[in-house]
């Protein structure tokens, strides 16, 4: 009745008035995506490996079976690996150090998780490892590693993560630091957890070029690797392709320039060591991560050039010298890894190798739910996984068909 006194121009205004008002904006758009979280169907990740490795995830890793249903406000991988960063809520792991020496003089920082009061491994000896390898800049404080040791433990397990060299808080003693090809470091950690317990099973999970260190020490060393199985997260497969997809001018804007300037502070922050050997001005100055790897690392490493460091610090091609199960979570959008890059049909012929491709996720990101501050995707699967691994260790070999005995 009250409507039918007002003109058609009175009402229209009145409308407008309504929807511009900031509560019905931001209730409109909890409403929608409400609607686009529980109306959507999501995609299950396409899972490519062997038979028997498929058989194996989906009997006792059951996530690669479900459909993964990105948050709906997060579109896209940019903005996962964005809103991952400051949206992840930190955890309470309380950690203890130990500082181990290097061959060549220097020193590591290890920051350990004994679980010493795990109901299902009680025994110290023989309580499954999981040894952890952050991202590029990255260390033992990461949410991503946190949650990763939070899904171990809660199994029984005990984790270990290795800070790369120069950002665990640690002094540099050598004028060396890290890289992707070197992977003397990762050996010299294995060598000391399985020297401190020889019968506990240890698997190593890489996140991002964490995930290249691990992939690399696994081709290397073969069935001399002392671990049973590898997991990696985010990892980028070629670094050529890695390196132009970052240097795409968004990509440059958002996530290039931070990283090599979060490279270029550590840089800085050791530079009274490093300046024995190395033009610590010049590589101040890089403004890109090939930049700085033009400047510093292949320098560092002995490389002739960026490239040469580049082809050796690829895995992609290196998957065949692997001699365990190994398990790769990758994002059809990381703007860090494309997808053409993934070695699908390398991954098609290894009976030991299983690549888990989700539509969407971003680096590091794959958020899920509404309010994604909670686990996620990839901590489900690191959970999952490495419960498989360890509580299913003769039938997972079995799948894979890895018949003689692999050193642990």
């Amino acid at each position: 009745m009250l409507l039918s006194l007002l003109s058609p121009s009175e009402l229209w205004t009145g409308c407008l008035d309504y929807i511009s008002r900031p509560c019905t904006l931001l209730l409109s758009l909890v409403t929608a995506s409400l609607f686009c979280l529980w109306g959507r169907e999501g995609q299950v990740p396409l899972l490519v490996c062997g038979d028997g490795f498929r058989a194996f995830l989906q009997r006792h890793c059951p996530i690669v079976t479900e459909r993964f249903c990105p948050t709906p406000w997060c579109w896209g991988g940019r903005l996962q690996t964005l809103v991952r960063v400051v949206i992840k809520s930190s955890l309470s792991i309380t950690y203890r150090n130990e500082l181990i020496r290097t061959g060549d003089g220097g020193q590591l920082s290890l920051d350990w998780v004994d679980n010493s009061n795990s109901a299902e491994h009680p025994q110290t000896s023989t309580r499954p490892t999981v040894l952890l390898l952050p991202g590029l800049t990255g260390n033992s404080r990461q949410t991503y590693v946190l949650r990763a040791v939070q899904q171990a433990t809660c199994h029984g397990y005990r984790c270990v993560v290795m800070n790369n060299r120069g950002f665990g808080g640690e002094e540099l003693l050598t004028p060396l630091t890290f890289c992707a090809a070197d992977t003397s470091d990762v050996e010299t950690v294995v060598n000391h957890v399985k020297k401190l317990y020889p019968q506990a099973p240890l698997l190593g999970a890489g996140v991002s070029l964490g995930g290249m260190l691990l992939l690399n020490y696994l081709a290397r060393k073969g069935q001399d690797s002392k671990m049973i199985a590898g997991l990696t997260l985010s990892v980028c497969w070629d670094s050529f392709e890695s390196s132009l997809s970052l240097e795409q001018p968004i990509n440059k804007l958002l996530f290039n320039r931070h990283l090599t300037s979060n490279l270029c502070n550590a840089i800085n922050r050791h530079r009274k060591i490093l300046g024995k050997v190395i033009d610590v001005d010049y590589v101040l100055k890089a403004r890109t991560i090939r930049e700085f790897d033009e400047r510093f690392t292949s320098v560092m490493f002995g490389y002739k050039s960026c490239a040469d460091y580049y082809r050796d610090a690829s895995p992609g091609c290196k998957l065949q010298k692997t001699a365990v199960p190994v398990l790769c979570l990758n994002a059809a959008d990381d703007p860090f890894s494309p997808k053409h890059a993934f070695p699908v049909s390398l991954a098609q012929r290894l009976p030991n190798v299983a690549l888990l491709v989700t539509a969407h996720g971003g680096h590091i990101g794959f958020l899920e739910g509404l309010f994604p501050n909670g686990d996620g995707y990839m901590d489900r699967l690191l959970g999952q996984f490495v419960h498989a691994v360890f509580e299913h260790l003769e039938e997972l070999r079995e799948a894979c068909s890895i018949k003689d005995q692999v050193t642990q």
